[in-house]
């Protein structure tokens, strides 16, 4: 159930992150990305690998590049540390 929870988190997440590159809405996407990672940090409760740590590092630094209007940046880190969360739950070690 976890990875079918994980995937149609995924799905839904790319059929909105599609209007808002379309639209040239970039700061929604950062903001969509956060959300994703928060809603998938979830899974990582019992996570051991360390990958918490690192995901918490990478929303800090999102939230820091988003506030400073550097949405671009916030985006590459956002995406970077979904698929993080999406090759843990794979169980990846990348």
């Amino acid at each position: 159930m976890k990875r079918s929870a994980l995937a149609g988190l995924f799905i839904t997440a790319a059929m909105l992150a599609s209007p808002a590159f379309a639209a040239g809405k970039t700061d929604d996407l950062c903001q969509i990305n956060l959300d994703r990672i928060n809603n998938g940090k979830a899974l990582l409760a019992t996570d051991t690998s360390g990958k918490s740590g690192e995901i918490d590092t990478a929303v800090s630094q999102a939230k820091a590049a988003h506030a400073a209007g550097d949405d671009k940046t916030c985006i590459e880190i956002t995406s970077k540390a979904l698929q993080d969360l999406q090759d843990s739950d794979k169980g990846g070690n990348q």
